[in-house]
């Protein structure tokens, strides 16, 4: 296995037999690294790179992309396209939108809205970008963030009440071959509180539904993904639904074009299926394998710079001692590995993921790894409690009206 990064992240390190660094929006560069070392195949991870039209140059110099082509990736780059194009293809799940080419005008909307509404800018913001009224801001302050922040594409749309989750699948070929459930938390703070972040964590339970959902809720959210797939031209890679369990049933809050981070956490080191037959079967342009699943139960927690995700210190040297996990996994992120140590860099720093026969025991050893492996970090301890969990059952019977 060979990578090119942006960072030098030594859990890659360990694993690639060798680790370019570029910027990974640099297509060529990507592509000239992939001819380099003779790949045949390249799987795409950030979205950046998937805007930046990585997949295109790859497969126009020979080397399959597991990833959409940037016009597919839209999907996910462009939020505006995304609900035009859910409504267009009768997509199910869709909010009620309207779509702004000026921050003036989408003020103005969100303004007059009469209930709450989202806000969301069409382009990539790392997860940070959208503010919900009546939740995260005030009206008031949904109207200054839209007129202040500098975007100009925006899409407002109805305020979704209820539990989110999502489901990840693996797409060749018309065919989807979804994974298991998975709830990230977004919020920076304990009990979810605090702004939007690129994900301070997340569980799943050992199958394919959370406590908090039934069969037939998770059967709806892969019938939403059949759909979007049905609908889209040519669309290979991982297609991600983020989805809301609402009183009205299951909607979507949105759509990604690749793995989610960090959901992959979730349901990668469950998944028996080896992820390279997938790559094949979608390059060689045969049937996909049925995926299996171990019977596990995975909890992922994150450790993060002081001040994320609004002021993130970064440049701070931080210690990592990987000894002290025991069974856990650790996964690096987004630091820097020089030669005197390890540093933050302005997102988030790594993450430990325990796994058991159930939550509780999964939590537990995702716990004990956190305060073990490093200090100095910052960490949204609750994910994965029996409390939070409890309190998500509670949520979805009052929204079903049991």
């Amino acid at each position: 296995m060979y990578c090119c990064a942006s960072n030098r992240n030594p859990g890659i390190a360990r694993l690639a037999a060798g680790v370019e660094t570029v910027d990974e929006t640099d297509a060529g560069a990507v592509a000239d690294c992939a001819e380099d070392v003779g790949a045949d195949a390249a799987v795409i991870g950030p979205e950046s790179a998937l805007a930046a039209g990585v997949a295109d140059e790859l497969a126009a110099r020979g080397v399959f992309p597991f990833g959409p082509r940037a016009d597919a990736a839209r999907i996910e780059t462009d939020k505006s396209y995304q609900r035009r194009f859910m409504r267009e293809a009768s997509v199910p799940g869709c909010p009620a939108f309207e779509t702004f080419d000026a921050a003036a005008a989408a003020a103005d909307y969100v303004a007059a809205a009469e209930g709450d509404v989202a806000v969301k800018p069409a382009g990539l913001t790392g997860g940070k970008g959208v503010r919900v009224t009546g939740d995260q801001v005030t009206k008031p302050e949904a109207v200054d963030y839209v007129r202040e922040s500098g975007y100009d594409d925006w899409v407002v749309e109805e305020r979704l009440v209820g539990e989110e989750f999502t489901v990840q699948a693996f797409v060749a070929d018309g065919e989807v071959r979804p994974t298991p459930a998975v709830q990230d938390h977004k919020r920076a703070y304990e009990g979810d509180e605090g702004p939007n972040t690129g994900g301070m964590g997340s569980y799943a339970d050992a199958g394919p539904v959370l406590p908090f959902l039934t069969r037939d809720d998770y059967d709806r959210a892969v019938e939403i993904l059949e759909a979007t797939v049905g609908a889209l031209d040519d669309y290979t890679g991982v297609l991600y639904g983020q989805f809301m369990l609402t009183a009205e049933g299951i909607r979507v809050v949105e759509f990604n074009a690749r793995l989610g981070d960090p959901e992959a956490m979730n349901v990668l080191p469950a998944m028996e299926t080896p992820l390279a037959d997938v790559v094949r079967a979608a390059r060689d342009g045969t049937t996909l394998p049925d995926l299996s699943f171990a019977p596990t139960a995975t909890v992922c927690k994150y450790a993060v710079p002081a001040g994320y995700p609004t002021d993130p210190e970064r440049g701070a040297r931080i210690s990592v001692d990987e000894d002290s996990v025991g069974d856990a996994l650790l996964f690096y992120a987004s630091v820097d590995e020089r030669s005197d140590g390890l540093y933050t860099t302005t997102s988030r720093s790594f993450a430990v993921v325990g796994r058991g026969e159930r939550i509780a025991a999964a939590e537990r050893q995702a716990a004990a790894a956190l305060d073990a492996a490093g200090d100095g970090l910052r960490a949204r301890h609750d994910v994965g409690t029996a409390d939070l969990v409890q309190r998500r059952v509670d949520h979805a019977r009052r929204l079903r009206g049991d």
